[in-house]
């Protein structure tokens, strides 16, 4: 049994993460002030502890690093509505970058024995450079504070690694959907607000021409990723930032095609404006994780139709 924090476990990844650990018995604590998460979203087990807070309180968050020991961090909490981060970009920047770097500083100056700490960073650290598909070494051009501080704790992580000898690993997550994604939160992935369309037989908005290439993930592919990069034999070597997508590119037009063949309903589409800094194009090159051993089990109409069956069920 491992013991393992996950913050912002109660949004959509962390979630799923701990659902996934809560089944092969290790013990989670989760930390969330379900700014964003929801309560519901966490596992109901005798291994799960819920601390709703936030990840800023310094003297909390020490407490709880020096206590438990953890075996494998998981760094999820973040305000991940980039409109957010341009609206109060202090503000953000305290939960985006400055509470990570405090937990990273406990670690070393504690020397607290952590088998892996995890970073999720995200694909808008790219921002709109055109060269495509997305690697690790592509350009970065963040356009918010939200991708600036993604990629400031990026490096934080990757240098404290290297600095300090701990074993820290950062994701870029792409375009990831699936069970427990919030489709009224502000930065909801557009195919929860679709799922959410179809069911209640709401008006979707389409910014732009729905031509926008996204390269879109299953959450359980997600997962599988996650645990490869932290537990697997080869996650020792796994250092530096790695891609997590599908390795697929689809555009929104085909996306919805799919999904209303699935469900057999027809989207009322309300077409607008494409949204001012909205990125056309972003795809993924996947093969550093697959040289671990990552592949993905899902397309996008396989994810759809689990997706479906689960709203559904």
């Amino acid at each position: 049994m491992s013991n393992v924090l996950i913050t912002g476990g109660a949004g959509f990844v962390g979630s799923n993460l701990a659902d996934r650990l809560v089944a092969q018995g290790d013990k989670v604590t989760i930390v969330d002030d379900l700014s964003m998460g929801l309560v519901e979203n966490i596992p109901d087990s005798d291994l799960v502890t819920f601390y709703e807070e936030s990840i800023t309180n310094k003297e909390f968050m020490e407490h709880l690093l020096v206590k438990n020991k953890f075996d494998y961090i998981y760094l999820f909490a973040g305000v991940a509505s980039v409109a957010d981060s341009v609206a109060r970009p202090y503000e953000t920047h305290q939960v985006n970058q400055e509470a990570n770097v405090f937990l990273l500083e406990v670690i070393r100056k504690r020397k607290l024995p952590v088998k892996k700490i995890l970073f999720a960073s995200s694909a808008a650290v790219y921002g709109d450079d055109p060269q495509l598909p997305k690697t690790e070494l592509s350009r970065i051009k963040p356009l918010t504070p939200y991708a600036i501080d993604k990629f400031a704790s990026e490096r934080y992580m990757i240098d404290y690694g290297n600095l300090y000898d701990l074993p820290t690993v950062a994701v870029r997550f792409f375009n990831i959907f699936g069970p427990k994604q919030n489709p009224s939160s502000p930065y909801s992935g557009v195919i929860s607000i679709i799922t959410d369309c179809i069911r209640e037989g709401k008006t979707f908005n389409l910014y732009g021409d729905g031509e926008q290439v996204r390269d879109f993930v299953y959450i359980d592919d997600v997962i599988d990723a996650l645990l490869l990069l932290t537990r697997s034999d080869k996650a020792a070597e796994a250092h530096g930032t790695y891609n997590i997508a599908a390795g697929k590119k689809t555009s929104v037009n085909d996306m919805i095609a799919a999904y209303e063949k699935i469900t057999g309903k027809k989207l009322d589409i309300n077409q607008e404006a494409a949204r001012q800094g909205d990125i056309k194009y972003s795809y993924a090159d996947i093969s550093k994780l697959a040289g671990l051993g990552y592949k993905p089990v899902y397309n996008i109409e396989t994810g759809l139709e689990k997706y479906w069956e689960y709203i559904n069920k």
